[in-house]
């Protein structure tokens, strides 16, 4: 996924809207149906169910549909692949501010 660049904007893209933040931090704590997450949320189900598409198509969500229940549960996979790409730009800005700060300690 992180070798991905359009999986990767989708999924930040995912996470840039704060329902689908909430959603997900819903998720984060277990399964729930399609209900349970609209519950919270001033919005239409099938805007619910919108918004738990595009966190299906970015990876973070994966659904599954029982009888007539879709039950939807967190992808940690996913959530580790942005940590990981968050990470990476945190680990090199980092190095460069240390490097920094021993360039300035020699002047």
């Amino acid at each position: 996924m992180l070798h991905d660049p359009a999986q990767l904007d989708l999924m930040f893209q995912a996470l840039a809207d704060p329902a689908r933040r909430q959603m997900v931090d819903r998720l984060s704590r277990g399964p729930a149906s399609v209900s349970q997450l609209a519950e919270p949320l001033a919005m239409s189900l099938s805007a619910v169910v919108q918004h738990l598409n595009l966190l299906e198509a970015s990876g973070l969500v994966r659904t599954r549909k029982v009888g007539r229940v879709r039950t939807c549960q967190i992808e940690p996979k996913a959530l580790r692949a942005a940590e990981h790409w968050i990470n990476e730009r945190r680990l090199s800005w980092e190095r460069r501010l240390d490097r920094l700060g021993d360039f300035l300690a020699e002047s």
